[in-house]
């Protein structure tokens, strides 16, 4: 009986620790079912061991934040690479537009200034064309006598529309002073009133200021201006010194 006894008593011990580690085996097979049973983004786990389940929740969270960081970094460099690429190509732009603009110019003054030295040559060849060849013409002389005297006047009387001929004046000259420019009346009734007649064609100084013909000379001496007044005096008394043939 006691040998029996002591059987069974081992065996009950035995038994227990048998149950103990299958016990313990169980529980460990089930945290491990647990463990693996618990989802990549889990962040607790409630069966098995906590310091394993909490390992497997941070690097799992780890690993489900480290796309976004990589991204976060490399996003501002990829638009900041585009926005330095957009400001090249823009300065570029902006450098060719100012470099065409600038050509443009150039040429638009080039062919300005080319019309314009065409415009100045072709003006100076029609003033060539239509400016009249000049010719030297002698100055007109004439004697210094009574016939050089009475073809100057004449001259001047028919360039201010005089009336006259060379017969008419030379006749009346002769009459008045036969031809002597200094010849002075003392004796007649303008004498007789301090104005005597004088010159070539005996003119009272009075009539010979009145009518006075420009371009002569003041000299009432002067062959020219004397006989020229005088005929202008004769236009308007009598129609022309032609028609005189006695004192006027």
């Amino acid at each position: 009986m006691p040998k029996n006894i002591l059987s069974r008593a081992r065996n009950r011990a035995l038994t227990k620790q048998h149950k103990i580690a299958v016990a313990g085996v169980a529980a460990l097979g089930t945290a491990a079912i647990a463990l693996s049973a618990v989802p990549g983004n889990a962040d607790t786990v409630t069966t098995g061991s906590p310091a394993a389940a909490a390992q497997v929740a941070k690097v799992a969270t780890q690993d489900a934040t480290l796309p976004n960081v990589k991204g976060s970094v490399t996003d501002p460099a990829a638009a900041q690479a585009v926005k330095l690429d957009a400001i090249a190509a823009q300065q570029k732009a902006a450098a060719k537009q100012r470099t065409d603009a600038a050509a443009k110019k150039a040429a638009a003054d080039a062919a300005a200034k080319k019309a314009a030295q065409e415009r100045a040559a072709k003006q100076s060849a029609n003033r060539s064309a239509q400016r009249p060849q000049m010719q030297t013409v002698a100055a007109k002389t004439y004697a210094n006598n009574l016939d050089g005297w009475i073809r100057q006047s004449l001259d001047i009387m028919h360039s201010k529309g005089i009336p006259g001929s060379y017969n008419g004046l030379y006749r009346n000259i002769m009459r008045e002073s036969s031809g002597n420019p200094m010849a002075i009346n003392n004796w007649d009734i303008n004498a007789i009133n301090g104005i005597p007649s004088k010159g070539l064609l005996q003119v009272i100084q009075p009539t010979f200021n009145t009518y006075h013909v420009p371009g002569t000379s003041w000299n009432i001496y002067d062959p020219v201006a004397n006989i020229t007044a005088a005929c202008n005096y004769a236009a308007h008394r009598y129609g022309s010194m032609d028609n005189v043939n006695s004192a006027y």
